[in-house]
């Protein structure tokens, strides 16, 4: 009986959560087609322009520009999506214009052609993470590094910041 009474709360406690989180409307009236104003949208790329001048924008720059492009005030859950993923959305911002001058595919090809089983090529590409696994399993013995070799070639496999500066 000691161990009942928490399996039950929490039993409980997990049907309540999804009781209360659940995606059913709350009237029985059909969802209404969301319209793109084109006059919010030339509004909120303005502000996205204005906000992005300095490089840094802020979550309440964010909360404007949302606002204006929806037409309407944002919903709560709206405003914790923007509060939530408000730094991945300014990075993003800065990694959209591609900056010249980086990266070269003649020396990412060298680089995947002499040093590829220890995954070099990716570190200087920008992809930290795979260049570890790829140094951490000897370029999937080769193979992966072999796939890399071609997609380099071909220009399928981009730095990660955008275009090479110099291809091939």
């Amino acid at each position: 009986m000691k161990f009942f009474k928490p399996f039950a709360f929490l039993a409980v406690a997990a049907a309540a959560l999804v009781v209360f989180t659940a995606a059913t409307p709350y009237s029985e009236k059909p969802a209404q087609k969301a319209t793109v104003n084109p006059a919010n949208v030339q509004k909120a790329t303005l502000a996205w322009e204005k906000a992005a001048v300095d490089g840094n924008i802020t979550n309440k720059e964010l909360k404007t520009i949302a606002t204006e492009l929806k037409g309407s005030k944002l919903t709560l859950k709206e405003k914790i999506g923007l509060k939530l993923f408000g730094k991945k959305i300014a990075n993003k911002m800065e990694a959209a214009a591609p900056q010249p001058g980086e990266k070269s595919q003649l020396v990412a090809l060298l680089l995947c052609g002499f040093l590829g089983c220890l995954g070099i090529h990716r570190f200087y590409l920008g992809y930290t993470w795979q260049g570890v696994v790829q140094l951490l399993t000897l370029g999937g013995c080769g193979i992966w590094a072999l796939i890399d070799f071609i997609r380099i070639i071909t220009g399928s496999l981009q730095p990660k910041n955008g275009p090479y500066d110099v291809t091939l």
